[in-house]
């Protein structure tokens, strides 16, 4: 007799070697994928639209989210996590030279939008059909921020302060509109020129705040 997965002390049925938790997993990124489709064409997420795009019937939408307003901040915080994670992986491979370090993280992040336009989309866009991530790319923004500021603390071995945090609000917005132009045509310039231009202006800010790099 096979087991059933509904009954209690049933273990769960398998389909192609991949359990119930794998295929529900599996769903939730379809679903996930198929959002960044829709707000990376500056479209509002919709269930049915979301579903159609994933090839999935309406009832594993649910399954994973209660509601469109629940995938599309799930979908920003994929996006965050993809950039986030270049970045932070370019860096830690960079050595540990100021100026590598910082290019290396520019040049991952500009990359990282660059290859997917979905994502700039998302983070940078001033689309109307995106105001409901308002919220969420404040919170990104401050996420961004603490990271900035991390990293500058270790690499400096210098207190985090509120001078620290506003040094690195400017850059973080500064280099957010910076690439939001660059994604929109202007200024036309290609992904290296932009890194150089982006390197130049956060060495300059670093070395205002704290002129001699660590030994």
């Amino acid at each position: 007799m096979t087991d059933d997965p509904t009954t209690p002390g049933a273990a769960p049925r398998r389909y192609g070697g991949r359990d119930a938790a794998d295929r529900q997993s599996q769903r939730r990124a379809q679903l996930i994928e198929a959002g960044l489709d829709q707000l990376g064409a500056g479209e509002a997420i919709s269930v049915r639209g979301t579903c159609k795009r994933a090839g999935l019937v309406g009832r594993y939408f649910y399954e994973s989210f209660t509601d469109r307003s629940e995938l599309t901040r799930a979908v920003y915080d994929h996006v965050v996590e993809r950039v986030a994670t270049a970045a932070t992986a370019a860096v830690a491979d960079a050595g540990a030279d100021r100026d590598t370090l910082i290019r290396a993280g520019l040049r991952a992040v500009i990359r990282t939008v660059s290859a997917d336009p979905r994502l700039g989309r998302v983070l940078f866009a001033a689309d109307p059909a995106l105001a409901e991530l308002l919220t969420a790319r404040a919170e990104s923004s401050r996420f961004f921020v603490g990271l900035l500021a991390g990293t500058a603390t270790d690499f400096y071995r210098v207190e985090h302060d509120d001078r620290l945090d506003a040094v690195a609000h400017f850059l973080v917005g500064g280099f957010g509109q910076m690439v939001t132009a660059w994604l929109s045509g202007a200024p036309a310039m290609s992904e290296d020129q932009l890194v150089d231009v982006g390197t130049e202006l956060f060495a300059a800010v670093a070395g205002a705040i704290h002129p001699t790099p660590p030994d």
